[in-house]
């Protein structure tokens, strides 16, 4: 006799999709199992379920950084599959993977079409997931305030079966990278809290990262190390490539700083095994730091100087990276706004013409108002050309200088002093090149505000560019940091040069609202008499005295020689203390 045993019936298929998706975040490993579930429904599906399903394989192969292959089926939903919905999903994710593949001006491009977009759509969960990508790009841009308010969007406006822990957590990142949390705020606790209760891992792992983050900022390591050792557990349980990196990177940071260099070692190799070789990230460049650190003070000279070298590298992709993305951005809405003007000039000549057909059978004096009106049309088009013709230039000017100090931005700096050097060696001249970096910047922030932080920043510059000349390359090369390439200058002139710069901004303190604000500046120099014309091993040589001269007490300039096969650092400023 047989024994019959019960069938568990499977949902409709329609139902088995929506669950699937509603798990992305919240339950990825369940999210992984209902997919091959639903390959195995593929022959009774509609042609629509169908569509579906290629979008969760899209999301599932970008959600493992399978950039190219994603992008197909994406495409091929945008382009073929005559669903709205599923179309601006697919662009959402899209726009995303251009940027984690550091595509950024297509990533912004595609984000203004969206943004043209999102008065006309009625889903509210497509118009929270493109919010959530939106704010997500734009922060990475350094684009705080639009990130901010995408993410309120999102809170004001939670569709059915979500919580505010997606918005919360993207706020909560927003103003992390902004500098605007500490250890003690308390939405931060209440966000991990929120989190929690909504049973999304993945987000709370990152809330904690914060958390751990800013004990280490706070110097209490001990706190830090803690806390990261508490959720690594449940970061191995759930992985996502960007948490599992950070754990390891902020648990380097903190056996370093407990002075526990086996297990600071261990943590940062980790950071590169899980890293793409060929990546250039944040991450990667504070894990090479923690290496140099380690060998450093275990007196292995050779691996060292190889992890500073890389970390050196690393800082510069990095900076790099981080103007591409502000770059790309500015680019972006350029092209929106002339767009904008060339739908207008056109429309200003359409009118034209259809005033030159009316008035065509006019008498005499009807063709003298013709004229005249076309004139005025005439002169309206002209106005618009100008205006385009005026913000082009301006958009020009902008993608060379620096937006707060009106000095050569990092990527034009760069690129102005390897073309100066260039023309240098032809003709045998010599230069120095001066790496400005000013002493506890982030305290002045910390304590007086990022309004203050930026006066001190503009008057710095104008106090350096009183003893510079008007040949000499200016630029700011990225937050507290400033470049200044000095032609036809010895290692000694240079040096005089540096420390007149460093005894003026520390004797020169600004004063705002009665508020007197003292601060100096730690300097490094490097000349092409010992350096050579070759930029990068100037600015390595530059960068390597600048940290030096933070490292030996700070508010002096030292200058990097190299005799024969040594590398020798000379105290060459500090001449006012």
């Amino acid at each position: 006799m047989q024994t019959l045993r019960a069938v568990t019936p499977q949902p409709p298929i329609a139902t088995l999709l929506v669950q699937t998706e509603s798990l992305r975040t919240s339950n990825h490993p369940q999210f992984q199992r209902l997919l091959e579930v639903l390959h195995q429904q593929i022959p009774r599906m509609s042609a629509h379920e169908r569509w579906q399903l290629r979008y969760l394989d899209a999301y599932q192969a970008s959600f493992e950084g399978d950039y190219a292959n994603a992008e197909t089926m994406l495409r091929d939903i945008i382009d073929h599959s005559g669903d709205s919905i599923l179309m601006t999903k697919a662009s959402a994710v899209l726009m995303n993977d251009m940027g984690s593949s550091k595509r950024y001006t297509e990533a912004f491009e595609l984000a203004n079409r969206l943004v043209a977009d999102l008065p006309k759509m009625q889903d509210q969960l497509t118009r929270f997931q493109v919010l959530f990508y939106l704010s997500q790009l734009l922060k990475s841009a350094g684009q705080y305030d639009l990130a901010a308010n995408y993410a309120r969007d999102m809170m004001q406006m939670l569709p059915a079966g979500e919580t505010s822990c997606k918005p919360q957590a993207m706020l909560l990142h927003v103003f992390h990278e902004s500098h605007q949390l500490t250890s003690t705020t308390p939405e931060l606790q209440q966000g991990i809290e929120i989190c929690q209760n909504a049973g999304e891992p993945v987000i709370t792992d990152s809330l904690w990262l914060i958390k751990g983050s800013l004990y280490l900022d706070e110097e209490r390591p001990d706190k830090a190390v803690a806390l990261l050792q508490h959720i690594a557990p449940g970061i191995r349980s759930n992985p996502n490539y960007y948490n599992t990196l950070y754990l390891r990177l902020k648990l380097a940071q903190g056996y370093w700083k407990l002075g526990e260099d086996d297990q600071a070692r261990e943590a940062a190799l980790d950071v590169l095994a899980t890293a793409s070789p060929d990546d250039v990230n944040e991450a990667l460049r504070d894990a090479y730091e923690v290496l140099y650190h380690v060998e450093k003070k275990h007196g292995n000279v050779t691996a060292a100087l190889s992890y500073y070298e890389r970390y050196v590298a690393q800082n510069i992709g990095y900076l790099n990276d981080v103007s591409a993305r502000t770059l790309a951005y500015d680019v972006a809405q350029q092209h929106m706004l002339a767009q904008k003007l060339e739908t207008e000039k056109l429309s200003k000549q359409n009118s034209m013409l259809r005033l030159q057909q009316a008035l065509a059978a006019k008498t005499i004096e009807t063709g003298r108002l013709y004229i005249v009106l076309l004139l005025v049309v005439l002169a309206s088009v002209i106005y618009w050309l100008f205006r385009l013709k005026r913000s082009q230039l301006h958009f020009k000017q902008q993608a060379r200088l620096d937006g707060l100090t009106g000095i050569f931005n990092h990527q034009h700096f760069i690129s102005e002093a390897r073309r100066a050097l260039h023309l240098l060696e032809r003709k045998q001249g010599s230069a120095c090149l001066v790496f400005i970096d000013l002493d506890y910047f982030k305290q002045i922030n910390d304590t007086h505000g990022h309004a203050i932080g930026d006066a001190v920043l503009k008057h710095t510059v104008a106090i350096s560019k009183q003893l510079l000349r008007t040949n000499d390359l200016f630029g700011r090369l990225g937050g507290e940091e400033f470049g200044i390439l000095l032609f036809e200058c010895s290692p000694g002139q240079g040096a005089a040069i540096a420390d007149r710069i460093r005894t003026a901004i520390e004797s020169t303190p600004i004063n705002i609202e009665g508020r007197v604000i003292m601060f100096s500046a730690s300097i490094g120099l490097a000349s092409t008499q010992t350096s050579g014309h070759d930029l990068q091993r100037l600015c390595r040589d530059a960068d390597a005295a600048l940290y030096r001269a933070k490292h030996i007490g700070r508010n002096r300039v030292i200058a990097h020689t190299e005799l024969g096969e040594h590398t020798k650092v000379l105290d060459a400023g500090n001449m006012g203390q």
